[in-house]
């Protein structure tokens, strides 16, 4: 039960350490073991070289799976086929079935934190990245925080995110500056993906506005580009239901991958996006669909019903490739 506690490593239950066990003989409380592991196991992320790189997995799970899909696991209680409302973990069997079901038709995962959180369902959360590094090998994970804050603060959010549910990848909001997502970034084996033309329709209230000749979410991009990518694990969020903007995007940072919401219930063409975002090779765009494939069944078929809607979209926009 204690993997899944907040800030506490797997690896913290296993192994030995003599600092610890030195610790402990001298009757020092229990908490004091547990601050020297999460200390070891954190310096022995850092010193981790050989991990292979969010992009790295993505290219490599796109090309495995001849996908552009990510799925964004967004569990809706209201939503949920009766079969597996009243289980006690409710979230993590429907997402359980979701990944098996879908696995071999995607690039990666996307769940949305605030579905968790809502429901008081965190653990459940914990437990779906872990069931999908174990049981889907290879596939990564982007954690949907949109975190945006400063210093000590941000730190801790880095730490929530790769630490605490070990995701491969998070989503951050640039307003603050460099200030919000260096914390982030300075996990160089770790994605960052960078709010810049989202796909919800009031985005441009802000995002659009325009100084020296050029719009807000275009200098967004050009700091991603030019200084914030300075570890290479930088990529930027561009709405499909902007497909002028998404190709102005893609001219201007053709090495920059791109996170692409807003096809399926928002209304943003696959067609459009492929045109607009696609570059040769794999892993340099996420084209993802959350409603559109968990809730493509309502019954006890839920499952097969996503996996299907996920295959059909992996084929339609290698189609349009």
């Amino acid at each position: 039960m204690l993997r899944h506690l907040p800030y506490f490593p797997k690896a913290a239950l296993a192994g030995t350490h003599k600092k610890s066990f030195s610790l402990l003989k001298k009757g020092k409380k229990m908490l004091c073991y547990f601050k020297v592991w999460i200390f070891t196991e954190n310096l022995k992320y850092f010193e981790d070289k050989d991990k292979m790189k969010f992009f790295e997995q993505i290219a490599a799970s796109a090309n495995a799976n001849r996908s552009m899909v990510c799925v964004g696991l967004d569990p809706d209680m209201r939503k949920l086929p009766a079969c597996v409302k009243d289980s006690p973990t409710a979230f993590f069997d429907f997402n359980k079935a979701i990944v098996d079901a879908t696995k071999d038709y995607v690039c990666c995962y996307k769940p949305q934190a605030a579905y968790y959180a809502g429901e008081d369902r965190d653990t459940e959360l914990a437990m779906t990245i872990d069931y999908i590094h174990a049981n889907a090998p290879g596939i990564p994970v982007i954690l949907d925080v949109k975190r945006g804050d400063i210093g000590s603060t941000a730190e801790q959010y880095a730490r929530e995110a790769f630490i605490r549910y070990k995701a491969d990848a998070v989503t951050v909001n640039p307003y603050m500056g460099l200030d919000a997502v260096k914390p982030f970034l300075d996990y160089e084996d770790k994605g960052v993906i960078i709010l810049c033309r989202t796909s919800n329709p009031n985005s441009g209230d802000l995002q659009n506005l325009v100084s020296d000749g050029k719009a807000l979410y275009e200098h967004v991009a050009e700091l991603v580009r030019d200084k914030w990518n300075y570890n290479g694990n930088a990529a930027l969020v561009v709405g499909a239901t902007y497909p002028e903007e998404l190709a102005k995007l893609r001219r201007a940072c053709p090495e920059l991958p791109f996170l692409v919401p807003g096809v399926g219930a928002q209304g943003g063409s696959v067609a459009e996006v492929v045109k607009n975002g696609a570059v040769p090779g794999w892993g340099h765009l996420m084209i993802n669909s959350s409603r559109g494939i968990i809730f493509a069944g309502k019954d006890e078929n839920f499952a097969a019903a996503a996996g299907e809607a996920a295959r059909k979209l992996r084929d339609e926009i290698n189609s349009c490739r």
